[in-house]
């Protein structure tokens, strides 16, 4: 009972955090954009007006909301420092805190079933713990120093690099944890990458201005060009970043034999879609860019669809059920049940209950998609399920589900 209801507390907790998760990503990521197309959209001062001798860059002005708006942004900062300032960086503290806390109530608290796949590697559950700390250490480490190198001043060239390395860091994984680990600790990885740029870069960066300001000083606009170059990564990062958040909804892609090129394509589609808008900011139309984007996924989508395969023999249909339940209820039930019994599991994932004949048949399809087209369950193989049990499952299936 004290194993159900700690299994209940953290399915609660899963929720809870989730959700906030969800919320601040939101406020982050609305952030990140809106400033990208501010930054990309204001336009200068005519030349000799006041705003121009007041130091400002470019304006532009909006409606919202039932009011008109009229922002500015200065060249490096105003004369005088205004008495109220906002800053914009719990959005970001939020979101990756609430993602750490996530990584360890999903995958970390439950690292057997969540992360180590022995069919992948045959790692002890700390040992899977420890890789993915290490990737969102070395991830940022390397990040970061590339930043700091003459790469950091070419961006097409660095941007490569960074994607490069990326790839490497999904190919990798995917040797070592289950493609849904794998998948998530990328997502880590840029996530962590994306709140150190605000919590090293861009906010130490600002409050060297606002302190020289303060003293009297001119500001150096160094500070002001490594942050806006640091806030351009980021919103490179938030689509393919976005897609990694959903993607352990869709074991098409994290379990698939080729999952890291699936999601190096993926992410390159992300980051064409989202360059096409930031040049639409700009008043530069280039479709190129979304068309590519769209025809990789469509390239994804063909590669990886299921095939078609030859129709099985007519068999005795009573017998066939009697193998498939036998194998549902010693593959399966631990965790498909109305009161599983595998720990970490308070709840039948997805909703998704076997312990009848008349559940099985309802949940047909979808034993048949996971458990033999994609073979993503059991999570980890957890319960041993053979090649030839799945076989089993898939001739009842594909002979009609009797």
């Amino acid at each position: 009972m004290e194993a159900l209801l700690l299994s209940y507390g953290i399915e609660w907790l899963n929720l809870l955090v989730r959700w906030l998760h969800l919320i601040v990503g939101i406020a982050w990521i609305g952030a990140s954009f809106y400033f990208v197309w501010l930054d990309n959209s204001i336009r200068p001062p005519k030349p000799g007006s006041d705003l121009e001798k007041l130091g400002v860059s470019g304006e532009l002005w909006a409606v919202h909301g039932g009011g008109f708006y009229n922002p500015q942004k200065y060249l490096v900062a105003p004369k005088e420092l205004p008495q109220e300032l906002h800053w914009f960086k719990w959005e970001a503290y939020s979101t990756w805190l609430s993602g750490f806390a996530l990584l360890f109530i999903v995958y970390y608290f439950n690292a057997s079933a969540m992360m180590v796949d022995k069919s992948v590697a045959d790692l002890a559950p700390w040992q899977a713990i420890a890789i993915g700390l290490a990737t969102l250490v070395i991830g940022w480490t390397v990040y970061d120093l590339l930043c700091r190198s003459p790469l950091g001043k070419r961006d097409g060239l660095f941007g490569l690099v960074v994607y490069g390395l990326i790839v490497l860091a999904a190919y990798v994984l995917s040797t070592l944890l289950s493609g849904r680990a794998a998948y998530i600790h990328v997502g880590a990885m840029i996530g962590t990458i994306m709140v150190a740029n605000v919590a090293m870069v861009i906010i130490p960066g600002q409050k060297k201005l606002v302190e020289a300001m303060r003293r009297g000083e001119k500001p150096d606009p160094i500070y002001g060009i490594r942050g806006k170059q640091r806030s351009v990564h980021n919103n490179y990062f938030t689509l393919p970043v976005l897609f990694i958040m959903i993607s352990n909804h869709f074991a098409m892609t994290y379990n698939h034999a080729w999952n890291w090129a699936i999601l190096a394509a993926i992410m390159a589609a992300g980051v064409l879609i989202r360059h096409f808008f930031n040049l639409r900011h700009k008043g530069r139309i280039e479709w190129r860019y979304p068309v590519a984007g769209v025809a990789i996924l469509f390239a994804v989508a063909v590669a990886i669809a299921p095939r078609p395969t030859a129709q099985p023999a007519v068999v005795d249909s009573a017998a066939q059920f009697a193998q498939v339940q036998t194998v549902i209820e010693q593959r399966c039930v631990a965790c498909h049940s109305d009161h599983p019994t595998q720990p970490g599991f308070a709840t039948a994932p997805a909703g998704v209950m076997l312990q009848t004949p008349e559940l099985i048949h309802k949940n047909a399809a979808k034993v048949y998609r996971q458990a033999v087209q994609l073979k993503a369950m059991p999570l980890g193989n957890l319960t041993h399920i053979t090649d030839a049990e799945r076989a089993t499952i898939g001739v009842w299936y594909e002979g009609g589900a009797k």
